[in-house]
């Protein structure tokens, strides 16, 4: 995948421009803006670069293919030209699987790895991916309003949000999701293709990683969880209570304080 010219993000720099980097990124259907409440905790502490996927936000004129692979390149590119040698990585569902990726084929950049309710590269979820074809095809038969719709009013990774709308901000996580444009949508077999099993470069990857879930998460993205840690040499998990699909965004200082536990704990040398 090539892009031409720039590539947009957003850094949020502090005076001390020797702290070390945070890289943000969303999962489908979102944008940057779903790490506000993350923002004005660790921008005090360190420098965030905050990127918006292909076929999102500021990134939504990109075109695909959109899949975790394209995803991941997109990454390496925006690191390049943004001259980041080295960060912390936070994800979200597709976001967390492309750093990932990326990090088992470039694992120097990566000075530790945050992914909530990540997809396991290399194996297929049939529940999301059948769901996601039928967002596809609701797009492709209905418009873009009722896929949206339904990937809302179904989704079950928005749950919780659903079931609390005043405490977990669903007005504000719909406008996201209003606001997404339908391309990535419009193939869903590119969204959740295949990928080869990339197995043996995690039981390689050292970086120290946090897996993240909400207590309520679906039991696919638990059970995806539960089996990267036990491939990885060097990952932990963490449940947060109450949460669901995305517990950043729906209990954001539960979540804060412990990726800011992590952090602390590593005995990484940030300058």
């Amino acid at each position: 995948m090539t892009w031409s010219g720039n590539v947009p993000y957003r850094i949020i720099e502090r005076t001390d421009s020797d702290a070390p980097w945070i890289a943000m990124v969303h999962g489908v259907s979102q944008n940057q803006r779903l790490f506000d409440r993350q923002i004005s905790t660790f921008s005090t502490t360190h420098q965030i670069i905050l990127i918006d996927l292909p076929g999102h936000g500021s990134a939504s004129d990109i075109a695909g293919p959109y899949s975790v692979t394209e995803f991941s390149e997109y990454l390496e590119k925006c690191f390049a030209q943004a001259e980041i040698e080295s960060c912390h990585f936070w994800g979200t569902h597709f976001g967390a699987s492309a750093g990932l990726i990326l990090a088992c084929k470039k694992p120097s950049i990566f000075k530790s790895l945050i992914l909530e309710g990540p997809i396991y590269p290399g194996q297929a979820i049939p529940a999301v991916a059948k769901f996601i074809k039928r967002i596809s095809e609701t797009a492709s038969a209905q418009g873009i309003e009722a896929a949206r719709k339904l990937w809302w009013n179904e989704g079950p990774w928005f749950d919780v949000m659903r079931a609390n709308p005043k405490i977990c901000r669903a007005t504000e996580q719909l406008d996201m999701i209003h606001e997404f444009d339908r391309q990535p949508w419009m193939d869903s077999g590119l969204i959740t293709r295949p990928l080869a099993p990339i197995d043996a470069q995690l039981k390689a990857l050292t970086v120290p990683t946090l897996i993240m879930n909400g207590e309520h998460d679906i039991p696919e993205f638990m059970d995806v969880a539960e089996a990267l840690t036990k491939q990885m040499p060097n990952a932990i998990r963490a449940t947060i209570d109450g949460g669901g699909g995305f517990p950043l965004w729906e209990y954001p200082d539960l979540v804060n304080q412990t990726v800011d536990n992590f952090l602390k704990s590593q005995t990484i040398n940030d300058r």
